[in-house]
Protein backbone atom coordinates (compact mmCIF):
# COMPACT_ATOMS: atom_id res chain seq x y z
CA UNK A 1 0.00 0.00 0.00
CA UNK A 2 1.44 3.37 -0.99
CA UNK A 3 1.73 6.41 1.20
CA UNK A 4 -0.64 8.29 -1.09
CA UNK A 5 -3.35 5.59 -0.62
CA UNK A 6 -2.86 5.69 3.16
CA UNK A 7 -3.33 9.47 3.22
CA UNK A 8 -6.43 9.22 1.01
CA UNK A 9 -7.97 6.64 3.35
CA UNK A 10 -7.08 8.74 6.38
CA UNK A 11 -8.56 11.88 4.81
CA UNK A 12 -11.80 10.01 4.07
CA UNK A 13 -11.82 8.74 7.63
CA UNK A 14 -11.35 12.27 9.01
CA UNK A 15 -14.18 13.74 6.94
CA UNK A 16 -16.69 11.28 8.40
CA UNK A 17 -16.47 12.50 11.99
CA UNK A 18 -13.58 13.68 14.07
CA UNK A 19 -13.19 12.23 17.53
CA UNK A 20 -10.19 14.19 18.77
CA UNK A 21 -11.87 15.05 22.06
CA UNK A 22 -11.98 11.37 23.00
CA UNK A 23 -8.16 11.03 22.82
CA UNK A 24 -6.40 11.85 26.10
CA UNK A 25 -4.20 14.94 25.87
CA UNK A 26 -1.18 13.06 27.20
CA UNK A 27 -1.52 10.51 24.39
CA UNK A 28 -1.82 13.25 21.77
CA UNK A 29 1.28 14.98 23.10
CA UNK A 30 3.22 11.70 23.15
CA UNK A 31 2.22 10.97 19.57
CA UNK A 32 3.21 14.46 18.40
CA UNK A 33 6.58 14.16 20.13
CA UNK A 34 7.18 10.72 18.55
CA UNK A 35 6.31 12.19 15.18
CA UNK A 36 8.66 15.13 15.68
CA UNK A 37 11.54 12.82 16.65
CA UNK A 38 10.85 10.50 13.71
CA UNK A 39 10.90 13.42 11.27
CA UNK A 40 14.47 14.19 12.38
CA UNK A 41 15.76 10.64 12.21
CA UNK A 42 13.71 8.59 9.73
CA UNK A 43 11.20 10.17 7.31
CA UNK A 44 9.68 6.77 6.38
CA UNK A 45 8.87 6.05 10.03
CA UNK A 46 7.55 9.60 10.37
CA UNK A 47 4.98 9.08 7.62
CA UNK A 48 3.73 5.91 9.30
CA UNK A 49 3.52 7.70 12.65
CA UNK A 50 1.66 10.60 11.01
CA UNK A 51 -0.90 8.18 9.58
CA UNK A 52 -1.27 6.49 12.96
CA UNK A 53 -1.70 9.89 14.61
CA UNK A 54 -4.35 11.06 12.14
CA UNK A 55 -6.18 7.75 12.30
CA UNK A 56 -6.21 7.84 16.09
CA UNK A 57 -7.56 11.37 16.42
CA UNK A 58 -10.17 10.84 13.70
CA UNK A 59 -11.44 7.45 14.88
CA UNK A 60 -15.14 7.82 14.11
CA UNK A 61 -15.96 4.18 14.68
CA UNK A 62 -15.44 4.68 18.42
CA UNK A 63 -17.65 7.77 18.55
CA UNK A 64 -20.52 7.33 20.97
CA UNK A 65 -23.92 9.00 20.71
CA UNK A 66 -25.40 11.31 23.37
CA UNK A 67 -27.82 8.62 24.48
CA UNK A 68 -24.92 6.31 25.35
CA UNK A 69 -23.49 9.08 27.52
CA UNK A 70 -26.61 9.60 29.59
CA UNK A 71 -28.86 11.58 27.26
CA UNK A 72 -32.22 10.53 25.90
CA UNK A 73 -32.30 8.37 22.80
CA UNK A 74 -33.46 10.26 19.69
CA UNK A 75 -36.90 8.60 19.77
CA UNK A 76 -37.28 9.48 23.47
CA UNK A 77 -36.29 13.09 22.82
CA UNK A 78 -38.84 13.41 20.00
CA UNK A 79 -41.56 11.74 22.06
CA UNK A 80 -40.99 13.96 25.11
CA UNK A 81 -40.83 17.14 23.01
CA UNK A 82 -44.05 16.23 21.17
CA UNK A 83 -45.80 15.36 24.44
CA UNK A 84 -44.75 18.66 26.03
CA UNK A 85 -45.86 20.74 23.04
CA UNK A 86 -49.25 18.98 22.89
CA UNK A 87 -49.90 19.38 26.63
CA UNK A 88 -48.58 22.86 27.44
CA UNK A 89 -51.95 24.04 28.75
CA UNK A 90 -51.97 21.27 31.39
CA UNK A 91 -49.88 20.70 34.48
CA UNK A 92 -47.14 18.32 33.43
CA UNK A 93 -45.47 16.26 36.13
CA UNK A 94 -42.09 14.59 36.02
CA UNK A 95 -43.75 11.23 36.67
CA UNK A 96 -45.81 11.67 33.49
CA UNK A 97 -42.81 12.65 31.39
CA UNK A 98 -40.60 9.87 32.73
CA UNK A 99 -43.45 7.40 32.17
CA UNK A 100 -43.73 8.46 28.52
CA UNK A 101 -40.22 7.15 27.87
CA UNK A 102 -40.22 4.37 30.49
CA UNK A 103 -37.49 5.83 32.74
CA UNK A 104 -37.27 6.50 36.45
CA UNK A 105 -37.77 10.15 37.41
CA UNK A 106 -34.16 10.65 38.51
CA UNK A 107 -32.69 9.04 35.39
CA UNK A 108 -35.15 10.95 33.20
CA UNK A 109 -34.15 14.31 34.74
CA UNK A 110 -30.46 13.60 34.19
CA UNK A 111 -31.00 12.42 30.62
CA UNK A 112 -33.35 15.32 29.83
CA UNK A 113 -30.81 17.90 30.99
CA UNK A 114 -28.10 16.22 28.93
CA UNK A 115 -30.30 16.11 25.80
CA UNK A 116 -32.05 19.49 25.99
CA UNK A 117 -29.38 21.49 27.87
CA UNK A 118 -32.08 22.58 30.31
CA UNK A 119 -34.12 21.18 33.17
CA UNK A 120 -37.62 19.90 32.32
CA UNK A 121 -39.19 22.81 34.22
CA UNK A 122 -37.11 25.48 32.46
CA UNK A 123 -37.76 23.87 29.08
CA UNK A 124 -41.53 23.82 29.67
CA UNK A 125 -41.47 27.49 30.72
CA UNK A 126 -39.54 28.37 27.56
CA UNK A 127 -42.08 26.50 25.41
CA UNK A 128 -44.94 28.28 27.18
CA UNK A 129 -43.36 31.67 26.62
CA UNK A 130 -42.79 30.88 22.93
CA UNK A 131 -46.45 29.92 22.63
CA UNK A 132 -47.47 33.12 24.43
CA UNK A 133 -45.42 35.19 21.98
CA UNK A 134 -47.05 33.42 19.05
CA UNK A 135 -50.55 33.94 20.47
CA UNK A 136 -49.85 37.62 21.22
CA UNK A 137 -48.99 38.19 17.56
CA UNK A 138 -51.73 36.08 15.99
CA UNK A 139 -54.80 36.65 18.19
CA UNK A 140 -56.72 39.48 19.79
CA UNK A 141 -57.02 37.52 23.03
CA UNK A 142 -56.27 39.43 26.22
CA UNK A 143 -53.08 38.54 28.06
CA UNK A 144 -55.06 36.83 30.82
CA UNK A 145 -56.57 34.42 28.28
CA UNK A 146 -53.19 33.85 26.61
CA UNK A 147 -51.65 33.04 29.99
CA UNK A 148 -54.30 30.40 30.66
CA UNK A 149 -53.98 28.99 27.13
CA UNK A 150 -50.25 28.52 27.74
CA UNK A 151 -50.72 26.65 31.01
CA UNK A 152 -49.70 29.53 33.26
CA UNK A 153 -51.63 30.38 36.42
CA UNK A 154 -52.69 33.90 35.46
CA UNK A 155 -51.63 37.10 33.72
CA UNK A 156 -49.33 38.05 36.61
CA UNK A 157 -47.47 34.75 36.20
CA UNK A 158 -47.09 35.40 32.47
CA UNK A 159 -45.87 38.95 33.09
CA UNK A 160 -43.37 37.90 35.72
CA UNK A 161 -41.85 35.15 33.55
CA UNK A 162 -41.92 37.31 30.44
CA UNK A 163 -40.12 40.19 32.16
CA UNK A 164 -37.53 37.81 33.59
CA UNK A 165 -36.72 36.27 30.21
CA UNK A 166 -37.28 39.13 27.75
CA UNK A 167 -36.71 42.15 30.04
CA UNK A 168 -39.99 43.61 28.84
CA UNK A 169 -43.68 43.40 29.69
CA UNK A 170 -45.85 41.21 27.46
CA UNK A 171 -48.04 44.13 26.39
CA UNK A 172 -45.08 46.34 25.45
CA UNK A 173 -43.49 43.44 23.54
CA UNK A 174 -46.78 42.80 21.75
CA UNK A 175 -47.16 46.43 20.66
CA UNK A 176 -43.55 46.67 19.49
CA UNK A 177 -43.54 43.39 17.53
CA UNK A 178 -47.00 43.60 16.02
CA UNK A 179 -46.65 44.78 12.41
CA UNK A 180 -49.33 46.85 10.71
CA UNK A 181 -50.28 43.88 8.52
CA UNK A 182 -50.70 41.61 11.55
CA UNK A 183 -52.77 44.27 13.35
CA UNK A 184 -54.98 44.65 10.25
CA UNK A 185 -55.43 40.88 9.94
CA UNK A 186 -56.29 40.54 13.64
CA UNK A 187 -58.87 43.33 13.58
CA UNK A 188 -60.63 41.94 10.45
CA UNK A 189 -61.08 38.19 11.02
Amino acid sequence: MSLRTDFAETRAHITRKSNIVKVPTSELLRMVEDLRQALKTNPETASKLALEFLTRIAASDTAVSDSAHGGLAPWQKRKVDRYLRENLENNIGLNELAGEVKLSVSHFCRAFKKSFDDTPHAYVLRLRLELAQKLMLTTNDPLSQIALSCGLADQAHLSKLFRRVFCDTPNAWRRRNLTDAQAEARSNP
